[in-house]
């Protein structure tokens, strides 16, 4: 199964239009959006965005980030397409989904406390589910800001160490975007669409287990 993953549009419409343009004719089976659809905006930004996805056609799943208005998984459920708070499966794949963000210094809209964050993982993820979160898990490569902060969810990392998902997609940190490893757990951020980034994965269905993962820009 091929999944493009994609974070952090920002309410960029005009970066959606572009990827989608250069995605034509690719072989894929799936979008998964980490969050951040919007720039502080609210259903209507979202919908603006999300829109755009709509009419490419091809199946998307996507949770909040803590800077989508409080309406916007209200949207997304209205779409059938939210997966915070839920699992769904996929081509035989299970996706388990955790929008937001674990507490930051700056009061965004969309925060949840690292209890919740672990409850919500807990309560739906199967074993072999591919994690789709906004926040990275703490201390690794994908989670650190430019003042060298390690900025992620300290109970993602916990989940990820005790129950060992093969792929997490996550994004929040603009500037984190790589791949990294907890354990035989591989984690992508594929950096802000809103600057042109994506990630390309071969996830085996099968063996449920990444058979490949590519950083991309367009």
């Amino acid at each position: 199964m091929k999944i493009i993953a994609i974070t952090d549009i920002h309410g960029r419409a005009n970066k959606v239009k572009e990827i989608l343009e250069h995605l034509k004719g690719e072989e894929f089976d799936l979008i998964l959006i980490a969050g951040d659809i919007t720039h502080f905006g609210g259903k209507e930004a979202a919908y603006n965005i999300l829109k755009e996805f709509i009419s490419f056609e091809k199946p998307f799943y996507a949770v909040m980030g803590n800077c989508d208005g409080r309406d916007t998984l209200e949207l997304l459920e209205e779409l059938n397409v939210n997966l915070h708070g839920k699992r769904i499966e996929f081509n035989g794949v299970g996706i388990t989904g955790i929008g937001g963000s674990n507490i930051t210094p700056f009061s965004t809209i969309w925060e949840l406390s690292e209890n919740e964050i672990w409850e919500i993982l807990v309560e739906n993820y199967q074993d072999g589910d591919i994690v789709l979160s906004h926040a990275p898990p703490r201390n690794t490569k994908v989670d650190k800001t430019f003042v060298g902060t390690h900025a992620g969810s300290k109970s993602l990392r916990k989940f990820i160490e005790e129950k060992h998902p093969p792929l997490v997609i996550c994004g929040h940190i603009h500037e984190a975007m790589g791949i990294d490893e907890i354990g035989r757990t591989l984690i992508v951020n594929p950096g802000p669409l809103s600057r042109g980034h994506y990630a390309i994965i071969d996830f085996d269905e099968n063996e449920k287990r990444v058979k490949d993962i590519t950083l991309e820009r367009f």
